[in-house]
């Protein structure tokens, strides 16, 4: 039997029609499988990836001298130089940690600072976690560290930033380069290590400032020391370098803890 035109039209259209249908039916199952898919990929990749569990692998190899404190140094600055600020700051409850903060007359005044619970990441972490805050004039006084590294990022305001290279130290003085001298603002990252920028001092130059620090001690299984230095009392050696005096903590807070114009 042959059927009709007419018919054989009808027949053909439905088929085309059914056919059409299951193409779009495969298509939005596969673009739901795909946004489901992205959409995980959203939920967890800023967990797994989330910058406190990079920066607590980052200091757990330097501790186990699996990479050096330089490489640390690039790593950790590099980081901080990609995180948001006001996440980061969200994420530290800053607005709670200054809240009722004391302001020392001279010199700067520290916080620990406690990270929210998260997966992959120890409730005691291997680096000390501090925020640094001053008022206009006062200063993290010029010092020097040994077996010690830290970082620190500029949370609120601006500062004068200076830093300086060891070259050799004795018992009274330090051999120091001058490498940094800059105005540090929101976002800005440094670092100390006993390879690279060993001696800083920061000047705050706003109402107020702060700085998130993290801060690894004892290095290489020595005990860290801090070495407060007469950075204006510094001797020109006439190659680039300065012998500068070592102070005790409260005379050089005496002459660097506020900066007289």
């Amino acid at each position: 039997m042959v059927m009709p035109i007419f018919n054989r039209a009808k027949a053909m259209d439905r088929r085309t029609f059914t056919q059409h249908l299951l193409t779009v039916v495969s298509s939005y199952a596969l673009l739901d499988s795909l946004f489901a898919t992205q959409a995980f990929g959203r939920t967890i990749k800023p967990i797994a990836s989330h910058w406190a569990i990079q920066l607590q692998e980052y200091c757990a190899d330097l501790k186990t001298q699996t990479i050096t404190p330089e490489q640390w140094q690039q790593q950790v600055e590099a980081l901080f130089n990609r995180i948001s600020l006001p996440d980061l700051l969200q994420f530290i409850s800053f607005d709670n940690l200054v809240k009722g903060f004391n302001y020392p007359a001279l010199g700067v005044n520290t916080k620990p600072v406690v990270f929210p619970k998260l997966s992959g990441l120890p409730e005691r972490t291997v680096f000390v976690k501090k925020i640094f805050g001053m008022q206009k004039d006062r200063a993290i006084i010029p010092h020097g560290h040994s077996h010690m590294a830290s970082a620190h990022l500029v949370l609120q305001g601006q500062m004068h930033l200076r830093h300086y290279d060891t070259i050799a130290q004795d018992k009274q003085h330090l051999i120091i380069k001058p490498t940094i001298d800059k105005i540090a603002t929101a976002g800005s990252a440094s670092s100390i290590s006993d390879e690279r920028d060993n001696v800083h001092w920061f000047i705050a130059q706003s109402n107020t400032a702060f700085t998130f620090d993290v801060i690894m001690l004892d290095l290489a299984e020595k005990p860290y020391d801090i070495y407060n230095l007469d950075i204006y009392a510094q001797q020109d050696l006439h190659n680039g370098t300065l012998r500068v005096p070592v102070l005790d903590v409260d005379t050089a807070l005496k002459k660097y803890g506020r900066h007289h114009h």
